[in-house]
């Protein structure tokens, strides 16, 4: 089925069961605390309107991107959609992969990150633990470092885990935190810069013709993007 569009939010692909789009940096996933404009809500009010519904709208939500990340995500359509696609994600077998800056240079050009997170609700802010702490959870991710330059890093990343804020903080951990990570690499991070994290290519087994699909995006050619805008094809 042809893309429709949002305003604002590209749509990717959309059929009778899902829906993919490219979330907006800064939009929460769902409403918080903020009260702000949330993909989720933009999205269920465009398909009423599009559609003609009356009543509430039925959409999905069986993953999230932090708010001031952007990139690929899908929504489902049908509660039997949503289903299907949480349990791929409980099950890992939707393959998100990511794009990121970093500060510095991990030791190894690729390797496997593997810690233990614990969230503080009060906080929001997400540790390093050790294995045996209570609430801890598991949390691996794939690197490859892409390029550097400028004290830089380009890194893919493959996400096996969802943990909040997973990838900022394994990478904080190692002495490399993203740039622009307001939480996580504040010391290095001006007032008010932009993170760079991009949920770049999304695959997943479609939720009822089980046919294997790709989506994916680019982050937006902008600091510290640009560095290597050329080798990212950015606009």
């Amino acid at each position: 089925m042809a893309p429709a569009s949002l305003p604002s939010v590209p749509v990717l692909y959309e059929d009778n069961h899902i829906i993919v789009v490219v979330k907006p940096v800064n939009v929460p996933t769902q409403e918080d605390n903020s009260h702000d404009p949330d993909l989720l809500t933009m999205i269920k009010q465009d398909l009423k309107h599009r559609h003609h519904k009356p009543g509430n709208v039925y959409l999905g939500l069986v993953h999230r991107l932090d708010r001031p990340v952007g990139g690929v995500m899908v929504f489902a359509k049908t509660s039997k959609a949503a289903s299907r696609l949480s349990d791929a994600v409980r099950t890992r077998s939707i393959r998100k992969v990511y794009t990121a800056v970093i500060n510095g240079k991990p030791k190894q050009p690729q390797g496997t990150l593997t810690h233990y997170l614990l969230k503080d609700p009060k906080t929001n802010m997400v540790s390093v633990v050790p294995p045996n702490k209570p609430g801890a959870k598991d949390a691996v991710l794939d690197y490859q470092v892409l390029d550097h330059q400028e004290g830089l890093s380009l890194v893919q990343v493959e996400l096996h885990t969802g943990r909040p804020h997973q990838i900022r903080v394994q990478f904080a951990a190692i002495g490399c935190p993203l740039v622009g990570d307001q939480r996580y690499g504040a010391h290095l991070t001006k007032p008010g810069q932009q993170i760079a994290l991009w949920s770049t290519e999304l695959s997943f087994e479609h939720p009822t013709t089980k046919e294997t699909l790709r989506f994916s995006s680019k982050p937006p050619k902008a600091y510290p993007w640009f560095l290597w805008a050329e080798r990212m094809q950015l606009q």
